[in-house]
C-alpha cells in the first residue's frame, strides 16, 4: 500500500522535507528529526573541510597532481555533462592551474542547453574535450531492458558506462588523478532504495540478460575484476574537491553563468532529457518517489536553503503538462516505444535489484581488505622507493 500525506502514519521530518512516502530506511527520533539530517551532520563534519584548512588541503593536492602530472599532457581528468557541478569543477582546475581532460559520454539524450554550456567551457577554459558516442541501438536496447525489469535505478545504465570510460580514458592516456564532481554540501542526502550501485556489472548483466535483446559488444563495462585492477593497482580513485572549498550552489550557479555563459536547464540532472523524464515522471508515477526531497534537503542540512523555501519548491509541479506532452512524445519516439507499450511497462509489478545477480558482497569484502591493509601497503611502497 502506497502511503499519502493525508494517511495517519504519515510523517515528515521536523528539520527537512524528507518523508515515510516510499522510503522504508527513514527513522525519525525523539524530536522527529529523521536519520538523513543525523547522518548529514556526520559526513559534513568528517569530510567536508573549508576555510584555511581546506584550502591548504586543496593546494597540497593540486601540487601532488601537478608534480605527479608533470611532464604528461594532461595531470587530471574530469567529467563534463554541462550540469552546475561539472562546469565548475572544470572551472576550478582551470583556477588551479592544472592541464585536465574533459570527457564527456554522449548516450543520445543531451539537451540543447547542455550541449551549449559544454562547448561554452570548452572554449572559454580551453580545455580538451573527449568524446565518447555509443552505439546508440545498443545502448538503448539496455535502457529498456531496465524499464522491463521495472527496477529503480534505470540511470545505472548511462552511470556505469561513464565511470567505465572515465576510467578506461585515465588508464589509456595515463592521467594519474580523477576530478570528481560529487560532494557532500548539495547531494548527500539519498534513501538508499531510491537507487543502486553504479558499479555492479553482474547486476547489470543478468537484468540485460533477462530482458534484452542484442549482446553487448560495445557498450563500456566495468566488471570487479577492473574494478580491483584501477583502484588497488592504478590506484586511480576519484577526487572530490568541491568538498574542500565554501561550495554554495546558488552563488556558484550565478559564477558559471557570468563566466562561462552557462545555461540553467532547470532540476538537478536534467542536462539530460531522458534523466528529466525519469526523475520527474517514471519515478513519481511508478516507483512514488520525488527526488526534489532529497536535493533539497541536503541543501537545507547546508543551511543554503530553509524549510520553508525547500516547501514552496515541492509545491510546484514536477512536470508542467505541455512539457510532459512533449518530452514523452520523444522519448517514447526515440526509444520505439508506443504509448501501449509504454503504459504496460509502467503497470509492471516492480522488482528489486537485488532479485538479480550481483558483485556487491566481492566488492564490500574487497574494499575493507583494501582497509585492513593499507599501512602495510604504504610501508611496501616506501621500502620499494628505498
Amino acid at each position: 500500500m502506497v502511503l499519502h500525506k493525508d494517511d495517519p502514519q504519515y510523517r515528515q521530518c521536523t528539520l527537512t522535507v524528507m518523508d515515510n512516502i516510499a522510503d522504508p530506511d527513514i527513522t525519525f527520533d525523539a524530536d522527529g528529526i529523521c536519520n538523513y539530517y543525523h547522518e548529514y551532520k556526520v559526513a559534513e563534519r568528517e569530510q567536508v573541510i573549508t576555510g584555511k584548512e581546506g584550502e591548504e588541503k586543496l593546494n597540497a593536492l593540486v601540487a601532488r597532481m601537478k608534480a605527479v602530472g608533470k611532464g604528461k599532457p594532461y595531470d587530471c581528468l574530469i567529467g563534463l555533462s554541462g550540469g552546475v557541478d561539472s562546469t565548475y569543477v572544470a572551472y576550478l582546475v582551470k583556477q588551479f592551474g592544472l592541464r585536465p581532460l574533459a570527457v564527456h559520454l554522449d548516450n543520445g539524450w543531451d539537451s540543447e542547453p547542455a550541449v551549449k554550456n559544454i562547448e561554452n567551457v570548452i572554449k572559454k577554459l580551453g580545455i580538451d574535450l573527449y568524446t565518447i558516442v555509443v552505439n546508440w541501438e545498443e545502448f538503448k536496447d539496455i535502457q529498456l531492458a531496465y524499464l522491463k525489469a521495472s527496477v529503480v535505478d534505470i540511470e545505472v545504465v548511462s552511470d556505469h558506462a561513464i565511470f567505465a570510460t572515465m576510467y578506461r580514458i585515465a588508464k589509456e592516456k595515463k592521467i594519474p588523478y580523477i576530478i570528481s564532481g560529487t560532494n557532500i554540501v548539495t547531494e548527500y542526502i539519498m534513501p538508499p532504495s531510491w537507487l543502486y550501485t553504479k558499479m555492479d556489472f553482474r547486476n547489470l548483466k543478468d537484468i540485460y540478460k533477462r530482458y534484452g535483446k542484442l549482446k553487448l559488444k560495445t557498450y563500456p563495462i566495468f566488471d570487479f575484476k577492473r574494478h580491483v585492477y584501477y583502484s588497488a593497482v592504478l590506484k586511480l580513485n576519484p577526487v572530490s574537491i568541491l568538498n574542500f572549498t565554501d561550495y554554495n550552489k546558488t552563488a556558484v550557479k550565478k559564477l558559471i553563468q557570468e563566466k562561462l555563459d552557462w545555461a540553467d536547464y532547470g532540476g538537478k540532472h536534467y542536462e539530460s532529457i531522458f534523466t528529466k523524464f525519469y526523475q520527474a515522471y517514471i519515478l513519481p508515477e511508478k516507483f512514488h518517489i520525488d527526488k526534489r526531497k532529497a536535493h533539497l534537503s541536503t541543501l537545507i542540512c547546508s543551511e543554503q536553503m530553509t524549510k520553508q523555501e525547500a516547501l514552496e519548491e515541492l509545491s510546484h509541479d514536477l512536470y508542467p503538462v505541455r512539457d510532459l506532452e512533449r518530452d514523452k512524445a520523444y522519448v517514447l519516439k526515440k526509444l520505439g516505444l508506443s504509448n501501449a507499450e509504454f503504459d504496460a511497462i509502467m503497470q509492471m509489478p516492480v522488482q528489486s535489484h537485488h532479485d538479480f545477480a550481483s558483485d556487491r558482497h566481492l566488492k564490500a569484502g574487497f574494499m575493507t581488505l583494501l582497509r585492513r591493509t593499507e599501512r602495510f601497503r604504504h610501508l611496501l611502497r616506501k621500502k620499494q622507493q628505498n
